[in-house]
Formats: structure tokens, C-alpha cells, sequence
């Protein structure tokens, strides 16, 4: 029997995590330019940057992505569509009671907290750059504006649970809710991304914090909570 030795090639070293090579490539090229627009800025970070740092050729990052704003558009899709989704479906069981909308606004509110949260990098934290208001990530754009008012429609409704409480617009009041849930993007920010400081960032805290802002007082939020 002949033992054929096999010899890898020399290849560039890589800055994604250890299970990175277990992905997919498409994955892996999201993975590395995640964390490079992150601790790097968009603006400073180049395709080939990105292909250095999960090993590839440029040319080969070119047949996922036509470049580094599709990547960063389907970054920026992946950190609010879920919770987009997810608003959808819980406004339409909570229907008009205001309960249910209280449960849905909690469940919301913790779920999306936990996204921002848990996610491998801050991506949140590129919300607000300047490319960002460019028209080619009117899509993201459209999609959190969309999670936000699902916000505003169950805060509104949730805050018919206390009698005499002050109506404040559901547009108003849907772009304070979701800032009190991407309070977790700076909290991020300062407390730096190692798994000990995102663990700090509890959900469940999120979530009260955004019923509170709603109106709701603690025995509402309880109910919420346990519904």
C-alpha cells in the first residue's frame, strides 16, 4: 500500500474564532467583517482586509458578495429582522387586548435585547454611521422603522392597563421603547465584547425597563413577565 503524505499550504493567518472554519465561507467572510467594521470603523476596512482575515483571496470574497456594502447590508438585516419578525407575529396573537399586549411587548422587548446582546459582534453600534443613511440600506432602514412602530402599537395598547395613565403618541412612544432596548448597543460599547462583560446585560431587565417607560407599573410588569 502506498501512503501518499499530504502538505498544506502555507495560508494566511486567521482572525475569526476557532469554529469559524466549521462555516460555511459566506459565514466566515460575515464573521470576520463583522468584527473589522466593529473594532476598525466600515470606512477603514477593505474587502482584501476582510479576505486576509479568514484566509482567502480577494477574488474569492467576490463570488459571495459583490462588496463590502452587501456585506454590511446583510449584517445590518440579521441584527433586526428576527425581532421584526417576531413583532409581527406577537402583535397579531395580542390583537386588542391589552394584557396580551403587555405579554407581546415583554416577550419583544427581552428577545430583541437578547439579539443585540448575544450576538459574536456589536453590530448595533453601526446603526448610526454615516453610510448607513445611504439609500442602498433603505431596506434595513424600512425594517427597523417598521419594528418600531410594532413597539409603539403594543406600548400603546399595553398602557391601557393603568386607568387615567398619559397617552403619548404610539410614533413617539414606539422610538422610545426601542432605544430603551438598544440601550444595550452602547452598554456593549463601554463594557467591552468578551463573553464575561455580555453576560452582565440581562434581558429580562431590558424588558422591564421598556414595560416601565410604557406606563405600566410593577404588578402590570409581573403579569406580563409570567404571561
Amino acid at each position: 500500500m502506498t501512503i501518499v503524505e499530504k502538505t498544506s499550504r502555507a495560508g494566511r493567518p486567521r482572525a475569526v474564532p476557532d469554529t469559524a472554519p466549521q462555516l460555511p465561507p459566506r459565514e466566515q467572510i460575515l464573521l470576520a467583517a463583522a468584527g473589522l467594521f466593529v473594532e476598525q470603523g466600515f470606512g477603514s476596512t477593505s474587502t482584501r482586509a476582510i479576505a486576509d482575515a479568514v484566509g482567502i483571496r480577494q477574488a474569492s470574497l467576490y463570488y459571495h458578495f459583490a462588496g463590502k456594502d452587501d456585506i454590511l447590508a446583510e449584517l445590518l438585516d440579521r441584527s433586526v429582522r428576527p425581532s421584526a419578525e417576531l413583532a409581527r407575529r406577537l402583535e397579531e396573537q395580542a390583537g386588542a387586548d391589552p394584557a396580551s399586549a403587555a405579554a407581546a411587548l415583554y416577550t419583544l422587548a427581552a428577545t430583541d435585547a437578547e439579539l443585540l446582546a448575544r450576538a459574536p459582534h456589536n453590530i448595533g453600534s453601526l446603526y448610526l454611521i454615516p453610510e448607513v443613511r445611504d439609500e442602498r440600506f433603505d431596506d434595513f432602514r424600512a425594517l427597523r422603522h417598521e419594528l418600531q412602530e410594532i413597539y409603539g402599537r403594543l406600548g400603546g395598547k399595553a398602557g391601557q392597563l393603568v386607568p387615567g395613565a398619559d397617552t403619548v403618541p404610539a410614533p413617539v412612544l414606539g422610538a422610545l421603547l426601542i432605544q430603551v432596548v438598544e440601550v444595550v448597543i452602547p452598554l456593549r460599547r463601554w463594557s467591552g465584547t468578551s463573553p464575561e462583560a455580555v453576560v452582565e446585560i440581562e434581558p429580562a431587565v431590558v424588558a422591564e425597563a421598556t414595560l416601565r417607560t410604557a406606563g405600566l407599573g410593577p404588578a402590570e410588569i409581573r403579569a406580563a413577565a409570567a404571561g
